[in-house]
């Protein structure tokens, strides 16, 4: 786009308050420009008004000086109060009066008698006039001023009007901007509130809605919009809630019943094998129940956990599955409680599918340990094959595999762990040992932390 085609386009600004201060300031800057300008006008306006009234007041003292002779001419009777007014000595202000063909009856600077044009006054004189019948015949008196030679605190006003008027409405203007400011904050601090609880509303949060309160009008059909929206999707994750949990619920009864057949079967390879196949479905079985539930969670802010025992009791519970695959498990890092903020029983879940997970991949005859640290760190190490760089934050999707082919897992582990982690506001993260596997690490918030 040329520079042309650009210029004087209206700068775009992603804010609501920044295109509103924007706009105020420009119409302040037009208002500071043009508000002067036009009380200067006025100013001269009612000034030019009182001193058209004030000199048709003076031509009205002077009409009641005219006065009928008997002979049918007329006199002019100007005492000697307002003679000085009108001299050439004071220069200020003059008259003229005039009968009703235009001749000069009396003047203060002219020669009366003779029929002339009313004179062209400059630009510097200004009067006004009014018009008697006396004695059936009409005269017109007119009295002008001398600008030049104005009062002199009418003149200072005028001449300095502007500067004054200017330098008092800049800061009067300033300070309506910054009223306006913060009335513009007042009123969008609902929306505020509102995109705080809009952050909140996730999969395990979707009972939260908008506030409607103090909302003004013309958002309100899109708050509503929003929450109606979020109705609908929190229909929709119950459904899908229920759907996995009632399929997880279901399945286990057969999977007991195939169970129990297998048994009646004699030894050999093939029972071995089913046994297994039913193993690994009832795990899958157990982890689709986790998510049900993990996705139901509401965690209580005050409800504490220790790291300590939590891990304690999950290397114990999965020791024997270790053994039976030629591999161990190992507790190592703080001897003393270690209280975070978290539910023992989600805890528990989620270091169980990293432990298992990592027993999983670990290699034979070798070691999985778990690690816990004094500020609410939990490190899982084996000794396994690391994770590609490309695929660290894939393994946490649900039904990620790195191998179609193997059968001992959906990849739904992981998830449960990236799942606990959110719920309790902790952090995840896979990184590779230098010599070889894999460790994991998951970061609490101490209890005495957050208090």
């Amino acid at each position: 786009m040329s520079a042309a085609g650009s210029f004087g386009r209206s700068p775009s600004f992603k804010s609501l308050i920044s295109r509103i201060v924007f706009m105020h300031i420009v119409a302040v800057a037009v208002a500071a420009i043009f508000l002067p300008l036009v009380l200067f006008w006025l100013l001269n306006s009612e000034v030019d008004q009182l001193h058209r009234d004030a000199m048709r007041a003076q031509a009205e003292v002077l009409a009641e000086r005219i006065v009928p002779q008997a002979d049918g001419t007329l006199a002019f009777n100007l005492p000697d109060s307002l003679r000085g007014l009108y001299s050439d000595a004071y220069g200020r202000y003059q008259y003229d009066i005039r009968d009703g063909e235009g001749r000069l009856l009396f003047s203060s600077h002219r020669k009366t008698g003779a029929a002339v044009a009313a004179p062209r006054l400059s630009e510097t004189i200004s009067g006004a006039g009014v018009t008697r019948i006396i004695e059936g015949q009409p005269v017109r008196i007119q009295v002008a001023e001398d600008l030049a030679h104005r009062d002199v605190i009418i003149d200072d006003i005028i001449s300095n009007f502007f500067l004054r008027v200017g330098w008092i409405t800049i800061p009067i203007l300033l300070i309506l901007l910054a009223t306006d400011i913060f009335i513009f904050r007042r009123a969008v601090a609902p929306l505020w509130k509102a995109s705080e609880e809009a952050s909140n509303i996730g999969p395990s949060r979707t009972d939260i809605r908008l506030p409607t309160e103090q909302i003004p009008r013309e958002i309100m059909p899109l708050v509503t919009a929003v929450n109606q929206a979020l109705d609908r999707l929190e229909d929709g994750f119950r459904v899908q809630r229920q759907f996995t949990a009632d399929a997880a619920h279901q399945l286990r009864t057969p999977l007991a019943i195939l169970r129990t057949r297998i048994e009646t079967l004699g030894d050999g390879t093939a029972k071995q094998a089913l046994h297994a196949d039913i193993e690994g479905m009832s795990r899958i079985v157990a982890q689709l129940l986790e998510i049900a539930e993990l996705d139901t969670l509401v965690l209580d802010p005050g409800e504490t956990a220790d790291l300590r025992a939590v891990c304690a009791e999950v290397v114990g519970a999965i020791a024997p599955f270790a053994i039976a695959q030629h591999k161990d498990i190992a507790l190592k890092g703080s001897g003393a409680p270690v209280m975070i903020h978290g539910n023992s029983e989600m805890l528990q879940r989620a270091i169980f599918n990293l432990a298992e997970n990592a027993i999983k991949f670990t290699a034979k005859d070798s070691s999985v340990d778990v690690e816990v640290g004094d500020d609410g760190v939990v490190r899982v190490r084996d000794c396994g094959p690391g994770i590609a760089e490309a695929e660290r934050e894939l393994i946490f999707q649900r039904f990620w595999r790195r191998d179609r082919q193997r059968s001992d897992g959906a990849g739904l582990g992981l998830s449960i762990v990236r799942g606990v982690a959110d719920d309790h506001a902790a952090t995840v993260a896979v990184e590779n040992l230098p010599g070889g596997g894999a460790e994991f690490t998951l970061r609490f918030r101490l209890a005495q932390a957050a208090i």
